[in-house]
């Protein structure tokens, strides 16, 4: 799994690929949590390159999430495919992480 930190205005694009599993879950959470310490407020979890994610995966998303609200931020997903959205739909996940068409929509609200 990559997990690439990208500088937007206004937010930071955290881009995952591959399969986020308990491999990667450490790996996730800590590149989040350098972008909260280098003052990221906003956080944008683009999936559009996750090809899987298990439940290790979901703990991530949901510790990443509490990570960003606890510095006074949000993480909201953008581009979620058909596989990582099942799985979020099946834990009702859905409902805490709305996902976006784009990274631009995710970090409005939109």
């Amino acid at each position: 799994m990559e997990v690439s930190i990208e500088e937007r205005d206004g937010y930071a694009e955290v881009v995952v690929e591959g399969r986020l599993n308990v491999a990667g879950a450490s790996q996730l959470r800590a590149k989040v949590a350098d972008a909260i310490a280098d003052g990221h407020r906003l956080l944008v979890m683009n999936l559009r390159k996750t090809e899987f994610m298990d439940s290790s995966g979901l703990g991530a998303l949901v510790g990443c999430l509490k990570a960003a609200r606890e510095a006074g931020g949000d993480l909201r997903l953008a581009q979620v495919g058909e596989r990582v959205g099942a799985v979020l739909k099946l834990t009702s996940l859905d409902r805490v992480f709305v996902p976006h068409e784009n990274a631009e929509d995710a970090a409005k609200g939109e």
